[in-house]
């Protein structure tokens, strides 16, 4: 039975929900392939206001646009360059369009690597090996837009370090003109010299972009608290000293 355009985004975020908390759990993303996938289906048939193929795997394609566009979802949380998604040559020809999605555990969101043709898609691919064609993710990150390109909203000095929350609401660190990487490790340290809490009201970890929210206000409170320096008098010569 076809889901309602609400039905897909509440059961979006009833996985996304589950997914943090089995991280939150110590379950490692990489031991969550299944329910990574069907978060991606999910956004998938979201974003292209779609609906999910009637049967596993059908034929390939996991999500039919609106415009009837059969679509190959390919979904990772994999955060390194090496990595790869693979694909079964054999049912290729049944599709039209590729996306392949990631989900950030770093900020918990869903980034897309790939939306375009099956037959760009296919150019980017390896040759057939033990039945799989494999398109690894360096390509895709490298093509992605660079974050510097983006406005920044907010910006702070603290410590030694240059925090900077860009439009998206990514969290950029930089140290002595070099950008540091991972941030999280760093706001952590920050938050806890800002006798700042790590969690939510929940009890919940705060993600990379809540950290870092939270920390670039709490600089500017800190900086809107240090008075200014008083200015030097100078005496006119008019008035006897």
């Amino acid at each position: 039975m076809a889901l309602t355009q609400m039905q897909i985004i509440q059961s979006l975020g009833e996985a996304m929900t589950w997914f943090e908390r089995e991280l939150q759990w110590g379950v490692k993303p990489t031991e969550l392939p299944h329910l990574c996938g069907r978060i991606g289906e999910l956004y998938t048939a979201m974003i292209t206001n779609g609906q999910m193929a009637t049967a596993v795997n059908q034929q390939g394609y996991d999500v039919v646009s609106a415009q009837g566009e059969r679509i190959s979802v390919k979904t990772t949380s994999k955060m390194n360059h090496t990595s790869y998604v693979s694909f079964n040559p054999r049912t290729l020809s049944h599709v039209d369009r590729v996306i392949v999605l990631r989900v950030n555990t770093e900020e918990m969101q869903i980034e897309i690597l790939l939306d375009d043709a099956v037959d760009v898609a296919m150019r980017m691919m390896g040759p057939e090996v033990k039945g799989k064609r494999l398109l690894p993710l360096r390509p895709l990150l490298k093509n992605s837009k660079p974050q510097r390109e983006q406005e920044t909203v907010n910006i702070v000095s603290y410590h030694g370090y240059t925090i900077r929350e860009l439009e998206s609401g990514t969290i950029l660190i930089d140290c002595e003109g070099q950008s540091k990487s991972p941030v999280k490790p760093i706001l952590r340290n920050l938050a806890l010299s800002l006798n700042l809490s790590l969690v939510n009201s929940n009890g919940n970890p705060l993600n990379t972009r809540q950290l870092g929210s939270q920390v670039i206000q709490s600089v500017k409170t800190i900086i809107e608290r240090v008075p200014l320096a008083p200015q030097p008098v100078t005496l006119s010569s008019t008035f006897p000293i």
